[in-house]
């Protein structure tokens, strides 16, 4: 692949997965065209040939950049001179690191779907190609990429909450509550199978979300952990429900549940973090407010794009307030925050700190770490276990 082409021109994108009757690859497409920075130019979007080849057609894609494998795609783009620029993997959760290491092998950056990958052995091998090769990696915890949520982060360091004591996160889905494993259900087949989802299920599927989102808001890192881990579904092979308690490196304390069973419950990713000056709150389903509550002070509702609202908070908000913005939109936010990225990478400047916000391999790592450790505490009859 070529690095010496205009940097004006769009970002070339491949895909591998993310093909006919897949989800989440439709939703890296559109975040990828939202602010028009990238054209989707080859794919290996199914395992099965004639599958590939019917998504890569309805996508547009030249039937010659379509592929079979992404073993086969990663060779053949890496010897184009216009070849892709970066792949996004958007596959079940086995398949993100070889695919990762056959496109950072080729010279080509990636764009992960999360978790990052199976297993901390895995990450840590990740991470050192990553470091060996000097290419871009991306991982696409979206939630980090919501205008109020970067607000909310902003909010902590600079002091707003004064010194961090509680943070609770929780994410409930009630889509799971039954064993639809044994429907026609797609998503949930290899959700459900630890072969190709790891070592959780809905800890690994969307815990891992709430866990870097009280990261990234707060700044601080677990200590140790206790979990209860359950698998409440009968027969369910991998976890449908967590309970974490936290024990944060400063010394605050938090809760993380996680659950794919609490019936009524759509994507109820909500945060709260208390410190000693005052508290903040914000949830995924209302995304567009964040509650502050000072200490010594009057309630606040802030909102996107609103009044008060600091760089940060208004990089990533494309129309005025009052007409709401949301998944799609945080998706395009790390989409096109990447693009600085790999424009900068290609001219050989330096793209500026808000670009520098995407999730990458170190949250990776550290999400990997964080499973891990749930699933030893859970095991081992929920003991603190140290990260």
């Amino acid at each position: 692949m070529s690095n010496s082409s205009n940097p004006g021109r769009r970002i070339r994108l491949g895909m591998v997965g993310g093909g006919q009757g897949a989800f989440i690859g439709a939703v890296h497409r559109i975040a990828a065209r939202l602010d028009d920075r990238y054209e989707l130019v080859a794919g290996a979007l199914s395992s099965k040939p004639d599958v590939a080849a019917a998504s890569a057609a309805e996508l547009f894609i030249a039937a010659d950049r379509s592929y079979d494998s992404f073993e086969t795609m990663a060779r053949a783009e890496a010897a184009r001179e216009d070849g892709i620029d970066v792949c996004a993997i958007v596959t079940p959760n086995h398949l993100h690191f070889p695919i990762t290491m056959a496109m950072l092998d080729a010279g080509i950056h990636v764009i992960c779907d999360k978790p990052l990958c199976l297993t901390v052995e895995e990450a840590e091998k990740i991470a050192a190609k990553v470091k060996e090769t000097g290419l871009l990696f991306a991982l696409t915890h979206n939630y980090t990429a919501y205008p109020m949520v970067r607000e909310a982060r902003k909010m902590v360091a600079d002091g707003k909450l004064g010194d961090i004591r509680l943070v609770q996160v929780e994410y409930p889905q009630g889509w799971m509550a039954t064993r639809v494993e044994d429907t026609d259900n797609k998503q949930a087949h290899w959700r459900a199978d630890p072969a190709k989802a790891g070592m959780g299920g809905a800890l690994g599927d969307i815990g891992t979300h709430a866990h870097n989102l009280a990261e990234f808001v707060t700044g601080l890192e677990i200590s140790e952990l206790c979990a209860d881990v359950d698998a409440i579904v009968p027969g369910r092979k991998l976890d449908d429900n967590v309970q974490i308690l936290l024990r944060y490196a400063n010394g605050a304390r938090g809760m993380l549940w996680a659950s794919q069973i609490a019936v009524g419950h759509e994507n109820g990713l909500r945060l709260r973090v208390y410190g000693d000056k005052g508290g903040i709150e914000w949830a995924q389903e209302h995304p567009n407010q964040l509650h502050f509550r000072p200490l010594d002070g009057r309630p606040e509702l802030m909102t996107r794009g609103g009044a008060g609202i600091g760089a940060e908070g208004l990089r990533g908000v494309r129309v005025p307030p009052g007409h709401p913005e949301g998944y799609l939109e945080g998706f395009a936010n790390l989409y096109t925050d990447f693009a600085d990225q790999l424009t900068a990478h290609i001219n050989g400047t330096k793209p500026d700190d808000g670009a520098l916000l995407v999730p990458g391999v170190v949250e990776g790592l550290k999400g990997m770490k964080f499973v891990e450790a749930v699933v030893r505490s859970g095991r081992d009859g929920a003991v603190w276990v140290k990260m």
